[in-house]
């Protein structure tokens, strides 16, 4: 009768300890998956974007879902964080090495590119531009294609690297001279 009930307090041991294991829940895929693009140049990094990624899903973008003329977060969920491992020089604004929140104001023909102080933010309703460390314009370009998921590359230009924010039809690029 012992040796019976040690065998039944055990197996209800392990029933029970198994329990909170099975009852673990994650997190949903988001809508927005984050990513992150990351420069090297002979192999050692000069620039990582980390920013999540929203869906095109039929809607027409800036001018629309985006508004023009009104600061971004530059992707999705939290404003978009940039950093850069060298100082660089931006359409003749010297950039220090750091870490910043990269704002834009859309515009059809020109977008206006920030690069904030204000970092670990939620979007870009508390944007403050007190929080502001330089402000760049920079042509925007309608390109053929047209990409689903916003997204970050680079290309490595004669004297400079873009980094190229698309999403739809629209291209950015923004020089850095390192």
């Amino acid at each position: 009768m012992n040796k019976f009930f040690l065998r039944i307090s055990g197996m209800m041991m392990l029933v029970l300890l198994s329990l909170p294991m099975q009852a673990q829940e994650f997190a949903k895929v988001d809508k927005s998956p984050a990513d992150i693009a990351l420069y090297r140049q002979d192999g050692t990094p000069l620039i990582k974007v980390v920013y999540s990624r929203p869906a095109k899903r039929e809607r027409s973008i800036f001018g629309e879902l985006i508004p023009f003329d009104q600061v971004w977060r530059t992707g999705a969920n939290e404003a978009t964080e940039i950093r850069v491992y060298k100082d660089a020089k931006i359409n003749g604004q010297e950039l220090k090495a750091g870490i910043y929140s990269l704002f834009t104001i859309p515009r059809e023909d020109t977008w206006t590119i920030i690069f904030s102080n204000q970092t670990d933010v939620w979007g870009a309703y508390q944007y403050d531009d007190a929080a502001d460390v330089i402000r760049v314009d920079v042509p925007a370009t309608v390109a053929e294609d047209s990409l689903e998921l916003f997204g970050v590359a680079f290309m490595e230009m004669d004297d400079s690297v873009q980094l190229v924010l698309g999403w739809d039809t629209t291209r950015v690029a923004i020089p850095f001279i390192f």
